[in-house]
């Protein structure tokens, strides 16, 4: 599938999501791409995002492929079932885990707890790092198991963001491309 002949709606995880970031540097590359821009997001609550997301899915004039990063992933795997019949496909990237106790010293996780464990009725990619501080690699594969999802090991990627030296991320546009022509 093309990115041109797709909305490709990118769902940015806990906080604020800086300049420079990859999911805005993509955003800025692909005409099709915007951002998902949720009210509250340092106190994120799971029915106002996917409220959110949902309002933006129903706006699509074309297909709707997902991209999101760590919080953004959770919230596509407790949305999915909801927007099942009108997304293409998902690509999930640092998935964050919620489950964890004290993950972010201001935010316990609130609804988005527990992490869902069900396959998402939709083809999906999960991208993982083996040093990610807010998610186990093995919670990671756990995830990318119970979603039915493909899965990719990044390496030693951090959270894959800006702190992690990850503004560009050449090679998650690589594997996107990859993901977008499974679509297709």
């Amino acid at each position: 599938m093309k990115i041109s002949e797709t909305d490709i709606l990118l769902i940015p995880g806990y906080g604020k999501t800086l300049p420079g970031h990859w999911l805005l540097r993509w955003r800025d590359k692909m005409p099709t791409a915007r951002v998902v821009k949720q009210a509250e997001l340092h106190r994120p609550s799971r029915k106002e995002w996917l409220d959110t997301l949902v309002k933006e899915v129903e706006t699509a004039e074309r297909p709707v492929v997902l991209v999101a990063h760590s919080l953004g992933c959770i919230l596509v795997a407790h949305g999915a079932h909801a927007l099942k019949d009108k997304i293409t496909g998902a690509y999930l990237v640092a998935p964050s885990d919620w489950d964890r106790d004290g993950l972010v010293a201001e935010f316990d996780g609130g609804d988005f707890k527990p992490v869902p464990m069900h396959p998402l009725p939709f083809q999906s990619h999960l991208v993982a790092s083996r040093n990610d501080p807010y998610c186990d690699y093995e919670r990671a594969q756990a995830f990318s198991k119970a979603w039915g999802t493909t899965f990719q090991d990044a390496g030693e990627a951090g959270h894959i963001n800006l702190e992690s030296g990850h503004g560009p991320w050449p090679e998650g546009m690589m594997s996107f491309a990859h993901f977008m022509k499974r679509l297709g």
